[in-house]
């Protein structure tokens, strides 16, 4: 017989809302420090440089973070790499992350105004100095809408790790289910969870692209 939904399931649901915000922060961190040198490289003076990073962002984003799991967490052990579905999971989102907001960085900083880059050039500012000085705090401004936004799409993206077998919140549910059979009562806890997490980034990347004016442009 089938039992019912107990405080110990929502307890094992909670936990899995932990490892959700552990992986998502541990894959906005290193896709984000990662996503700095792709864009700097996608704005590079060197072409190679330039085509070789817009190599990099095509097939990241060409392929679906489903078959980029599967390639790091079964492909390397192919070679006897063998990695635990956290940091499989850490890594194969890490390079996702890393694409797109590589792009993101990339059209925030071009859409500073070209008369910045050149009143730096008429203080004979070096490139680096301009970058880092004049554009770069700008573009950081524009950036932090739909860095946020992004982030939301981070944190569902996360459930994706469910198939390599970590146990976050989508995981989690999948278990429950399997022991009590209740997916409806289990699902629409598991999407209450996501909702509460994605929520308030949401508002939050809306008020501040109010706040900082950044539409108008």
């Amino acid at each position: 017989m089938l039992g019912s939904f107990t405080l110990a399931h929502l307890y094992y649901l909670l936990d899995g809302v932990v490892w959700t915000l552990v992986l998502s922060l541990l894959a906005f961190v290193l896709g984000g420090f990662a996503g700095f040198f792709v864009m700097l490289a996608r704005i590079s003076e060197h072409k190679y440089l330039r085509w070789a990073s817009l190599v990099y962002v095509q097939l990241l984003q060409g392929i679906p973070l489903l078959v980029i799991l599967f390639l790091v967490y079964y492909g390397l052990g192919i070679f006897g790499l063998e990695l635990p579905a956290l940091v499989a999971a850490g890594v194969a989102l890490m390079f996702y992350v890393s694409a797109f907001l590589g792009e993101i960085w990339r059209g925030c900083v071009e859409s500073v105004v070209k008369t910045q880059w050149e009143a730096a050039e008429c203080l004979s500012f070096s490139r680096s100095q301009t970058l880092f000085l004049v554009i770069i705090p700008q573009a950081v401004r524009i950036s932090l809408p739909p860095t946020v936004g992004f982030l939301v799409q981070v944190l569902k993206g996360t459930s994706l790790a469910s198939v390599i077998g970590f146990v976050e919140l989508t995981r989690a549910g999948q278990v429950i289910n399997n022991s009590i059979f209740q997916p409806f009562l289990i699902f629409v806890l598991v999407g209450i969870f996501y909702f509460v997490l994605c929520y308030p980034l949401s508002r939050w990347s809306r008020y501040m692209e109010k706040k900082l004016n950044v539409g108008s442009r």
